[in-house]
């Protein structure tokens, strides 16, 4: 008598999780925890800058992050070979090998392509030009050229990480105005504090890889300095655009008091050369940047 075969089922979870890892893998390669702060710049932007319908605000926000998202796979794509010798990246896609380095390089651009034909279709080519300048200088620019030859690589390539409310501002007049270059300067002198903050406890693995970060090439009690420095420039920038008549009184007293913490945080850095006084430096900036453009809108709003 014939045996009878018994087959064991495929497991649909299995497939499922697999389909689950691959997506995180892609959505990890945009840079999604990076984008949320800069997609709020320029939602905020938005509101500044007009009354933008909610449409509008959806596709300015998906055509952003395709752009910023493409930016940031070519990040992973370039810095695989770093990232592979850090323990804090060492997980991320393509050191780990569940994604092939070409298909990444194929993504970014993809993304890119992607985020300019969605925007100047739907929003104005002009939104879509920033978006593709702030992709080429972090690429160009910030990735390819200043990460690995200067200490001064996060100050020159910030910028690229300051475009966004650029893209929320055009988005919303269909023209560009100097008043919100004020926008920009603020993101743009925020980058350094908050960065180097984090560059602080990342130190020795910026070192043994070769990175130049601040730290690692003038020190950490000059870089504390540095942070103090740029933090001053900052507190004295936002209130550019309450001097240029752009905001009243909600957004002066909310730059004043968001502005007095960020440096007491900063000069408490500087004394105290502490790793904990540097993660709290660097949390309470991500905060900081979302509570004052929410003190703009509600300047502009109410």
């Amino acid at each position: 008598m014939e045996a009878s075969r018994v087959t064991s089922p495929v497991k649909p979870t299995h497939a499922l999780s697999g389909v689950r890892r691959v997506v995180a893998d892609y959505v990890t390669l945009t840079k999604p925890r990076v984008q949320l702060l800069l997609l709020l710049t320029t939602v905020a932007t938005m509101e500044i800058a007009g009354n933008p319908s909610l449409g509008l605000i959806v596709l300015t926000v998906i055509g952003g992050y395709l752009s910023a998202g493409g930016a940031g796979a070519i990040n992973h794509w370039y810095d695989r070979d770093i990232d592979a010798k850090m323990a804090r990246t060492a997980t991320r896609p393509i050191p780990s090998g569940r994604v092939s380095p070409r298909a990444v390089l194929i993504y970014g651009i993809g993304l890119q392509v992607a985020s300019f034909v969605l925007l100047s279709l739907t929003v104005n080519l002009l939104a879509a030009l920033f978006a593709l300048a702030g992709f080429l200088g972090y690429v160009f620019i910030y990735t390819l050229w200043l990460k690995r030859s200067t200490p001064q690589n996060i100050v020159i390539g910030g910028a690229a990480g300051a475009v966004p409310p650029l893209v929320g501002w055009v988005a919303t007049t269909g023209s560009f105005d100097p008043a919100a270059l004020y926008l920009f300067a603020i993101v743009f002198y925020w980058t350094p504090p908050h960065f180097w903050a984090l560059s602080l406890r990342m130190k020795d693995e910026y070192a043994a890889v070769g990175v130049p970060m601040l730290p690692v090439v003038r020190g950490e009690e000059e870089t504390r300095r540095q942070i103090t420095l740029y933090t001053f420039l900052l507190v004295a920038v936002t209130f550019l655009p309450f001097a240029g008549q752009l905001f009243d009184g909600i957004y002066a007293v909310s730059a004043a008091v968001l502005g007095g913490w960020f440096l007491w945080l900063a000069v408490r850095l500087q004394r105290n050369p502490d790793r904990g006084a540097a993660l709290k430096l660097y949390l309470f900036s991500m905060l900081y940047l979302a509570l004052l453009f929410a003190a703009m809108v509600a300047d502009v709003k109410l």
